[in-house]
């Protein structure tokens, strides 16, 4: 990948990312909310819907550019000698390595937000600083990889069919799609992404708000989701599933249409 596409992909990844988050942040409040612990009134019901919100307008450019900047470079050079049927495969792979290297930067962005949101009285500020004063730097990366856990199938599934259905329309059209082209089959791709990967995403909400000590705190996505079902069954783990595939599906228009628009302007 040439120089100027890479800092194209970084550009437009950093803008799409910060449109999309702080667009869509109260629908992730509600998201958080619900599935929360403590119950969606006592993590702050529709008071402070914007609590947490410096967490994510800090994080937002950096991770998403990181993500865009890695998932274009991997899919480039596997492009190079893969057959036009490995295609999937090489979205799949790229997206991948995107997204772990994106949550080294959304993770400690994630957890103080979410912490803020059923925290609606508490600052971002002495959200942070309470959780490196009791937990150091790993508290910032509590639920690391429950994170990856979800960000990946989520990958897996999304990435591959955004760039088939692009793939699809331009053939069926004749013509490469256009931005709000690929926004409505980022939207699609996105929506259904979420709904089948909700329930990693309910136990990495658990995860980062755990108490420090706690069972849930070590990390672990099998025993958090175990804790879910036993306690709460089939809803549990599917808890904010509404909110979170409109909010992703939505974003996914935001996002990827963004993403196209801004790299198609820097190209």
């Amino acid at each position: 990948m040439e120089p100027r596409e890479s800092w194209a992909a970084l550009a437009a990844g950093g803008v799409a990312g910060v449109c999309v988050d702080l667009i869509l942040f109260p629908l992730d409040t509600v998201k958080t909310r619900l599935q929360s612990p403590q119950g969606f009134r006592k993590a702050g019901g529709f008071r402070g819907i914007y609590a947490g919100v410096p967490s994510t307008a800090i994080g937002s450019f950096p991770n998403a550019a990181a993500f865009f900047v890695t998932y274009e470079y991997v899919k480039s050079v596997l492009h190079r000698d893969s057959a036009s049927y490995l295609s999937p495969v090489t979205h799949m792979v790229a997206a991948s390595f995107g997204e772990v290297v994106a949550c080294l930067i959304r993770v400690p962005s994630e957890v103080i937000k979410q912490r803020a949101q059923v925290s609606p009285s508490s600052s971002t500020f002495r959200i942070l600083s309470q959780t490196l004063y009791h937990e150091g730097i790993q508290g910032l990366y509590r639920g690391y990889k429950s994170t990856v856990l979800r960000e990946i199938p989520f990958s897996l599934v999304q990435f591959p069919i955004w760039e088939s259905l692009k793939d699809l329309w331009s053939w069926k059209q004749g013509h490469v799609v256009d931005s709000w082209q690929s926004a409505v089959c980022g939207a699609f791709a996105g929506g259904f992404a979420a709904a089948v990967t909700t329930p990693l995403d309910v136990a990495k909400t658990r995860i980062m708000l755990a108490k420090a000590g706690s069972t849930n705190a070590r990390g672990n996505v099998l025993a958090a989701l175990g804790g879910i079902w036993r306690t709460q069954g089939l809803s549990g783990l599917f808890a904010g599933g509404v909110p979170r595939v409109a909010a992703i599906a939505l974003g996914g228009f935001i996002f990827l249409g963004t993403y196209e628009k801004s790299r198609q302007l820097l190209l």
